[in-house]
């Protein structure tokens, strides 16, 4: 493969590996639960992702950059949806995701609990 096509592919994915938090490395360097990605028949990077309790970190951050803000500071109708934007990104899967997430809105353990009965009409 020619150093501009890997070039050119490692760009074009490179966006995607930063959104979910990931880190590229060389082919050589992927351990056993790292993702090879192959181009043209050859393998030109590894990615390893992160791991998933930092996502919701990650997720938390984009979040209040979104709305140009601490979460905190958001009226109840914006902490409503980002609870919704979270529970369909599977952010209560991890372990004391409630707790985190209640911690980032300024509410408490029940009040998150409470936004996601609602949704579900409990």
């Amino acid at each position: 493969m020619t150093g501009t096509g890997r070039d050119s592919f490692l760009a074009a994915v490179k966006p995607l590996v930063d959104a979910v938090g990931g880190e590229l490395l060389p082919p050589g360097a992927a351990g056993a639960e790292d993702v090879l990605l192959s181009w043209e028949g050859a393998d030109v990077a590894a990615v390893r992702l992160p791991r998933l309790a930092d996502s919701l970190g990650r997720i938390l951050t984009a979040m209040e950059r979104r709305h140009g803000r601490p979460l905190a500071e958001l009226d109840r109708k914006a902490k409503q949806e980002v609870v919704r934007t979270l529970e369909a990104r599977g952010a209560f899967t991890v372990r004391h995701g409630v707790e985190i997430v209640a911690g980032a809105l300024g509410v408490s353990r029940f009040t998150v609990y409470n936004y996601l009965n609602r949704e579900k009409g409990i």
